[in-house]
């Protein structure tokens, strides 16, 4: 069967993103035959609005979601790695099929906002320590944060906004020179080389982003544990949003490891039911196709909505149609998982937005054995708007 195109996982620049803007994510998706989309920023649903209006006017199914960064106190104090390789206790989470319009009742609306204004000052820090690096190096400029907020966000600032910035600022005052952006860049890095080619762009961020942005360089501040909610906290603001609670799998890295909350899949499976999950996901482009089918597929048989996307969270551009490790295409079991799971959601939002309770319901409970019901409700859905 050939299944509708789906990449339900895309950050906008109202967080950070690969793309000009909404338009510019809109419009290579129907170039690239992709006809469910959702858009995924972290913290925010302000661009809703123009997703919604976009995918109208190109005959685009639109998926209403959300990511967080929360902290399970637990499994940091027991040094388990969930799906952040780097850092015990950390979780990436996201929201499905959240009610549009977006509508967030208190005390979560405040709650979210604190989160918004902690990440925007620890950012604003680690501009702050930047200009005192660019300031005792003597390269001859400082970045202006309200500047790089005003000209470069759509409102939110993160340590990638910063990246941009700096380089956009060398590249500036060093013009056609090569040999000098390099100079400059070593001297900021603090004699460290710069490693990717001048024209790559991406990679030149990326690196400027790992060895003064990241923990463990030239001007890293660590997080508040403000900036943290816990996995309670996030599902209960996604079920007051209307969304369905999603866990995103990190999966097989290069070397074909798992984190210590990943490696066992039925253990995995059953941990994820017990905590209240009933949606995962996957960021394809990470995984080994044959790896990501036995995780994906064995999610799926045991009743979970399973759906994957490409974030497109970083400067580089990458497709908008999914593949999964080194541009293999997806095989056609996971592009039908895939639309199931957009299906579910497609029809949960579609029922919650009119008051009822959706495929999850407002206590975070779904009756698995009706997943096929809503998946053809769905289908009819997309079906009919694409």
């Amino acid at each position: 069967m050939n299944y509708p195109k789906v990449n339900a996982h895309l950050h906008t620049p109202y967080s950070f993103s690969a793309f000009r803007d909404v338009d510019d994510a809109l419009d290579r998706a129907a170039a690239e035959n992709v006809k469910v989309v959702g858009i995924n920023d972290f913290y925010t649903a302000a661009g809703y609005d123009e997703w919604a209006s976009g995918c109208g006017k190109r005959k685009l199914y639109p998926l209403f979601n959300i990511e967080f960064i929360g902290l399970s106190e637990k499994d940091r104090q027991a040094g388990i790695r969930i799906n952040d390789p780097a850092n015990p206790g950390r979780i990436y989470l996201s929201g499905k099929g959240l009610t549009y319009p977006f509508c967030l009742p208190e005390p979560y609306a405040s709650l979210l906002e604190e989160v918004r204004n902690e990440t925007d000052r620890q950012v604003k820090a680690m501009c702050e320590k930047l200009n005192g690096i660019l300031e005792t190096e003597e390269v001859g400029f400082t970045l202006d944060f309200d500047r790089i907020k005003k000209e470069l966000t759509k409102g939110m600032v993160r340590e990638r906004h910063l990246a941009k910035a700096l380089r956009m600022k060398v590249y500036e005052i060093c013009g056609e020179d090569k040999e000098g952006i390099k100079v400059m860049l070593e001297k900021i890095f603090g004699g460290k080389s710069l490693r990717a080619s001048v024209e790559n762009i991406a990679e030149v961020e990326n690196e400027i982003r790992s060895n003064l942005l990241k923990a463990g360089g030239r001007a890293f501040v660590p997080e508040d544990a403000k900036a943290f909610l816990s996995i309670e906290t996030i599902c209960e603001i996604v079920l007051a949003a209307g969304g369905i609670p999603t866990y995103p799998f990190l999966g097989d890295d290069a070397q074909g490891n798992y984190t210590d909350f990943e490696k066992d899949l039925e253990c995995v499976a059953g941990e994820l039911t017990k905590r209240g999950f009933h949606s995962v996901e996957f960021i394809t482009t990470r995984n080994r196709v044959d790896l990501l089918e036995k995780y994906a597929g064995y999610l799926h048989d045991h009743g979970f909505v399973v759906t994957f996307g490409s974030e497109h969270n970083t400067p580089v551009m990458e497709p908008v149609e999914l593949f999964a490790r080194g541009r293999t295409p997806l095989t056609e079991r996971l592009m039908q998982i895939n639309y199931e799971g957009a299906c579910v959601i497609a029809a949960h939002q579609h029922v919650t937005v009119q008051g009822l309770e959706g495929y999850v319901d407002g206590k975070g409970y779904a009756d698995r054995t009706k997943r096929e019901e809503w998946v053809k409700l769905g289908d009819e859905l997309i079906k009919s708007k694409i």
